[in-house]
């Protein structure tokens, strides 16, 4: 049985609809991550959740038990939302230490979980403060301490690391992970980090647009997104997008990219003549000198090395741009100029123009 089930939730304010439809099902010890853009409702749901709003429509259980009415207190759930939400009467340690008071913790097991959870998220040397007193960073850590020393069945975490710099936000990335496995608990983390999302989920929850576009395992979403939506939001840099309509070549499907030719796996041959969205990432675009097979002119205008790799801005003879990406520091002796391109079409995706869902090619 699922931990958490989702039943046709929607939320309403007044006349604003803000989730519509939501039907999701958590299993026990799953990290599952929600992610989406800036005022999506991921923060809304998670309210849901927790019991502090109430849905306008559908219904949430938890452990198979309906939670129509019952208030939060009673939910054995963790929280660590975005606003901290701190004593700020209270030290950093009794803050971390509230829960645990709360249900009678002796006071040895106390001091080990707070201190264990604080030197994991490195504010051990800020124990003794008051809120007023911290960074906006250690507040936000503190709060994710607090939530994560009571190890509660159900964990809900609203995008605990934005406030954390970057060194730390890396080294979390690594360890939380970790962390949550060993509490224990079932967890819901919102983040608009698709790293973070990519890192931390067993898997990813997409919300856009008031309604889940996908659920699934991260390297699914990456690699087979259920919609152009989808797919430019999960990349850096973000996908190439090309209108193409493919066409019949004795029996094979080919598309104009570029001025040429080129081949599509013999899947897509049922596209012949239906316009589509060819969406190709960065990093499967191979730039080279000389022409070869399946290749096309492109003139290299920028090249912009990132260390970890070098991103370079092509515009094919039809006066489009597309981003390739290499791995590593770009060769000095790169110059501008003409250049070819190439992609291997497995690695191609096809997206319906009008609706943007992501086409799958039928099975030989």
């Amino acid at each position: 049985m699922a931990h958490l089930e989702l039943k046709s939730i929607g939320k309403s304010f007044r006349n604003n609809q803000v989730l519509k439809d939501l039907s999701l099902a958590v299993e026990t010890g799953e990290i599952l991550v929600i992610f989406g853009p800036s005022g999506t409702g991921k923060t809304v749901l998670l309210r849901l959740i927790a019991g502090v709003e109430q849905p306008s429509d559908g219904s949430l259980a938890i452990d198979g038990f309906d939670m129509s009415g019952i208030p939060p207190e009673r939910r054995n759930i963790g929280m660590a939302f975005q606003n901290f939400a701190l004593f700020p009467h209270l030290s950093a340690y009794e803050n971390i230490a509230s829960p645990l008071r709360a249900r009678g913790e002796r006071q040895a097991a106390i001091d080990d979980r707070v201190h264990g959870v604080a030197r994991l998220l490195k504010i051990d040397h800020v124990l003794s403060h008051a809120p007023r007193e911290l960074s906006n960073g250690q507040k936000q850590r503190t709060a994710l301490a607090r939530a994560l020393a009571a190890s509660p069945k159900l964990l809900l975490l609203d995008d605990p690391l934005r406030n954390v710099d970057a060194k730390l936000r890396f080294e979390m990335r690594l360890e939380l992970p970790r962390l949550l496995r060993t509490a224990g608990s079932t967890v819901l983390y919102v983040t608009q980090d698709y790293k973070e999302a990519m890192a931390l989920g067993d898997r990813i929850a997409v919300l856009s647009d008031r309604e889940f576009t996908q659920v699934a395992r991260p390297a699914e979403i990456y690699g087979t997104p259920a919609t152009i939506s989808v797919a430019s939001l999960f990349g850096d840099p973000t996908i190439n997008l090309i209108p193409v309509a493919p066409l019949a070549s004795q029996g094979l499907p080919k598309i104009g990219v570029g001025g040429a030719s080129l081949s599509l796996p013999a899947g897509y041959a049922h596209l012949a003549g239906k316009a589509c969205v060819l969406g190709l990432r960065a990093e499967h675009i191979a730039v080279e000198e000389k022409t070869s097979p399946e290749s096309f002119p492109v003139e290299v205008v920028a090249v912009t090395p990132l260390n970890e790799k070098t991103l370079l801005l092509l515009r094919t003879g039809d006066g489009r741009e597309i981003l390739a990406s290499e791995a590593g520091a770009s060769e000095a002796s790169r110059r501008h100029g003409p250049a070819f391109a190439r992609f291997d079409p497995r690695t191609a995706l096809l997206f319906e123009s009008d609706s943007g869902r992501r086409i799958a090619p039928q099975a030989a």
